[in-house]
């Protein structure tokens, strides 16, 4: 597999970009949902935010480029004249939003906590598929980190169940089937994007390009489908403003970072980053909005915590005995005699 050396610093740097850029994004997104009595299409937002890192990585090729000549040829040569890698970059969209959609419907037939506990499983689901897909090997400890982080962020996330008095038809066998398929989806999607970017030579940038033309197609055809009538009627950018662009800014410069971060470390630490996040994001929606702190919270956070500083111990090579010095083969000699 290519790959580039880059120092621990820069990983750490992305990482820690990454993290703040995610618990930024959730803080203000929560603000946009909650706030404003004009609520504007999510489905918008997502388009938008798929366009702009598309310019984005244009203009970050054309800096990688040198100038626009060089920069157009990548393009044309792995654009234009590469229709099959394209095919190979839209795998991901495509699976990111049957994801998207399983989860809705998993929500839609699961109580909100049952929900929450399965949708955590995608955390190992994504270690299972680097180990089967990119032949990776995990220690016994980073194995017990990963499910450790997998119920810190579930004790994060946890609410208690609420009793209704409004009976909602709900399918269980449905909801388990389609939280499997979503969970399937996000290990198997993060993966092969990670295995794309790390089998090839190819620019980071020219990869995510290559994937953000095939998602602005597959969000565009989400706008038409699911608010396609209430757009026609009120607009685009019905109940945009300037937060709901610093949403969309946020989730952009997110996705880029997320994308070097792939590249470079893995997507177990994209998973570790995105739990610190939840941990971030949670403690300043305490300042921000009055959310109360509760036990099952301080327990999650500590958990994630933790689980960060066990995958990041030195794994150890086990997988061979070493041999042992002449010396102590002769004390083992007459020990046996």
């Amino acid at each position: 597999m290519a790959s580039e050396p880059v120092s621990v610093l820069f990983k750490l740097y992305c990482l820690t970009v990454m993290t703040l850029v995610a618990a930024a994004y959730t803080v203000a997104l929560r603000y946009t949902r909650t706030v404003s009595s004009d609520l504007y299409f999510s489905t918008t937002a997502v388009f938008l935010t798929e366009l702009i890192k598309l310019l984005l990585s244009l203009g970050m090729l054309l800096r990688e480029s040198g100038d626009w000549g060089r920069c157009r040829s990548v393009v044309v040569s792995n654009i234009f004249r590469s229709p099959m890698e394209l095919l190979k970059l839209s795998v991901p969209s495509v699976v990111y939003a049957v994801q998207n959609n399983m989860a809705f419907v998993a929500l839609s037939n699961l109580d909100a906590a049952l929900y929450q506990v399965t949708y955590q499983l995608k955390i190992p689901c994504t270690a299972l598929c680097m180990v089967l897909m990119l032949s990776r090997s995990l220690s016994r400890l980073q194995w017990f980190s990963v499910f450790l982080l997998c119920g810190g962020v579930t004790l994060v996330q946890w609410t208690p169940p609420q009793a209704t008095k409004v009976q909602v038809e709900q399918n269980p066998f449905l909801g388990f089937m389609a939280i499997a398929v979503a969970v399937l989806c996000s290990g198997f999607a993060g993966v092969y994007f990670e295995k794309v970017l790390k089998s090839s030579d190819t620019s980071l940038w020219v990869r995510n390009i290559q994937m953000y033309l095939s998602g602005i197609v597959v969000t565009l055809i989400g706008v038409f489908m699911t608010d396609g009538a209430q757009v026609m009627e009120k607009g685009f950018f019905y109940g945009y403003t300037p937060w709901v662009c610093l949403v969309i800014l946020l989730a952009s410069a997110g996705g880029l970072y997320t994308s070097v971060v792939v590249k470079y470390t893995d997507n177990i630490m994209k998973g570790f980053s995105a739990a610190a996040a939840i941990v971030l994001s949670t403690v300043a929606s305490v300042v921000l909005f009055g959310l109360q702190i509760t036990v099952t919270f301080l327990g999650g956070a500590l958990l994630v915590c933790v689980s960060i500083y066990l995958y990041g111990l030195p794994k150890q090579d086990t997988s061979r005995l070493q041999k042992p010095s002449a010396g102590e083969e002769d004390t083992q000699k007459l020990m046996a005699g």
